[in-house]
């Protein structure tokens, strides 16, 4: 493991809170992306130049995060719910973008280099570590069609959903039959309310 690997796995390990293949998984695909868009200093004068999709909720992303500099609260980073272990990088100058995979056969490639390890995740932590990044990752070219509101900076856009009365921001809202509807109220919600006229009656105060 070379130097810069080394201290950029130190540090994604503080951030996520332990040391473990994600880890390494998500800090080499880092590095693998940025050097592949051009983007030497993510956190320093290409800051503002570089964009993340994740397509996890997994450690991985926790080193992604770290690697890049890339955050949900700078909109630098956009999490795609995939559920696959892979990231888009994005050279916002240059618009080059690369979309980095794991390779499924990685594990059991790590625990051919291992096979004396027990424990698959302790020998992934070892062998992830020192495997080539043609035997850990796809790469491939890519073209994202980023739009206006998904860029950094303040809001473009806020509008109120005719339905509850709550704020959307940067176009987010809905259009259907001829109203103005977060997501939410348009049948796209993660949340069932307990009070189910809570939004009428506070809709009603507000109007």
């Amino acid at each position: 493991m070379d130097e810069q690997f080394e201290s950029l796995l130190e540090e994604s390990a503080r951030v996520h809170g332990h040391l473990c293949a994600g880890q390494v998984l998500g800090v080499r695909m880092s590095m693998l992306g940025l050097r592949e868009v051009g983007i030497n200093d993510p956190k320093g004068v290409d800051r503002k130049q570089i964009i993340v999709f994740v397509e996890m909720d997994r450690c991985a992303t926790d080193a992604v995060q770290s690697v890049t500099g890339c955050s949900l609260g700078k909109r630098t980073m956009k999490f795609m719910d995939f559920g696959k272990m892979a990231a888009t990088f994005v050279n916002l100058r240059t618009g080059k973008a690369v979309r980095v995979l794991a390779r499924e056969e990685a594990r059991r490639t790590a625990k051919e280099r291992f096979p004396h390890i027990d424990n698959k995740y302790a020998g992934q932590l070892k062998a992830y570590g020192i495997m080539s990044d043609e035997d850990l990752f796809e790469i491939m070219p890519v073209q994202v069609q980023l739009q206006p509101k998904d860029m950094p900076g303040r809001p473009l856009s806020r509008v109120v959903c005719e339905a509850c009365g709550e704020h959307v921001q940067d176009g987010r809202e809905v259009q259907l039959d001829g109203a103005v509807l977060c997501k939410a109220c348009a049948g796209n919600s993660y949340y069932i309310l307990e009070n189910i006229s809570f939004c009428t009656e506070r809709y009603a105060e507000k109007s």
